[in-house]
């Protein structure tokens, strides 16, 4: 294999990339689904904590806490009412100042202070939330709180909210697009317009025009991928990690896709694999989505052990020491294609051959 005809089909893809309406498509797609689930459910990793307040004796407190930035107060009729919402995951905590509140600290009192956390809250706004209540308590009172807050979790703490499930929804797309779709349907259409054949009667082999467009199908879902998180802030503070899964989950879709070009015979076919496969591609977000569907079932598709490392990270904080046997098996199944791919390589040029 030439080194340099390989980079001589690379750098001609990059070329007619900006004319091509599947590169605008694999770029246009994952922005706009960024765009439009933002605009629904907010930032993913970026909303407000949501603090409820039942003030029974209009305590300075109050005040002090609608003042705050970065924290949206709510403030709530009765006790009552303010576990019913953060049960339901309207509030992320609710804080009660029971009537005399201030003038039990300024007598030198220790009063209780009900703090409730939903279970369904983000970890971070928990603490977000926990800390602020000392230190508003704190701004009234003098340098240390002098009350004993009293925490209760209420509601699922293992739960993930939902705009934070479709992360991998979203890099998803950005990575099945560019990295599958992509060099299938460029392969495609250069074999239905002969364009093939005028690129192999020269010196150029098969494997190495695969090897071209392999390389800028793999950039460019790598490129997209990270566009996407970046986007929604969801690098967790390991980007060079992330970087690295998104590379193998793009290499395992690009030898899928230059498979697939190979295989189908024209466009209508390469279509209907897409469509029928895609389901199954796709199986292991719909199981993000949906958490109470059993979680052994994704892990029959090549997908989740890329997928579900992102998630991982991105949601839970996981590093590589957390995630590395599914980033092992991602890469034993890269390996796995090489072979099958090449053996379709041979076969498409005989194909090609016999039509000439």
């Amino acid at each position: 294999m030439s080194l340099t005809r390989v980079w001589h089909v690379f750098t001609r893809e990059i070329r007619l990339s900006p004319r091509s309406p599947w590169v605008f498509f694999a770029i246009a797609m994952p922005l706009l689904m960024t765009f439009l689930l933002t605009s629904v459910f907010g930032s993913l990793f970026e909303a407000s904590p949501r603090l409820g307040l039942v003030d029974e004796g209009s305590s300075a407190v109050t005040a002090a806490a609608q003042a705050l930035e970065g924290v949206d107060v709510v403030l709530v009729s009765d006790v009552a009412t303010l576990k019913r919402d953060v049960e339901a995951h309207d509030l992320d905590a609710g804080l009660v100042l029971p009537t005399g509140f201030d003038d039990s600290i300024a007598a030198g009192g220790h009063p209780d202070l009900a703090f409730y956390v939903s279970g369904e809250s983000i970890a971070s706004n928990r603490i977000i939330l926990a800390v602020t209540t000392i230190e508003l308590v704190r701004g009234v009172a003098g340098e240390s709180p002098p009350v004993d807050v009293v925490v209760t979790s209420v509601g699922d703490e293992n739960y993930v909210p939902i705009g934070d499930r479709l992360l991998p929804t979203m890099v998803y797309y950005a990575v099945i697009i560019a990295a599958l779709f992509i060099p299938a349907a460029v392969l495609v259409d250069e074999r239905e317009k002969r364009t093939l054949d005028a690129v192999l009667v020269t010196p150029t082999k098969m494997s190495e025009v695969l090897a071209g467009e392999g390389m800028f199908a793999t950039l460019l879902a790598v490129v997209m991928g990270l566009a996407t998180l970046a986007l929604n802030d969801a690098f967790a503070g390991q980007p060079v990690l992330m970087t690295l899964i998104l590379f193998i989950g793009a290499v395992m879709m690009t030898l899928v896709g230059l498979m697939l070009g190979l295989w189908a015979k024209d466009i209508n076919t390469m279509y209907t694999a897409v469509k029928a496969g895609g389901i199954f591609v796709f199986l292991p977000a719909i199981f993000v989505l949906f958490p109470g569907l059993p979680q052994w079932i994704p892990k029959l598709v090549p997908t989740y052990y890329f997928l579900q490392p992102i998630y991982d990270i991105a949601i839970f904080g996981h590093t590589f020491g957390d995630v590395w046997p599914e980033l092992l098996i991602a890469v034993v199944i890269c390996i796995a294609l090489v072979p099958i791919l090449a053996a379709l390589a041979r076969w498409s040029e005989r194909q090609l051959a016999m039509t000439v």
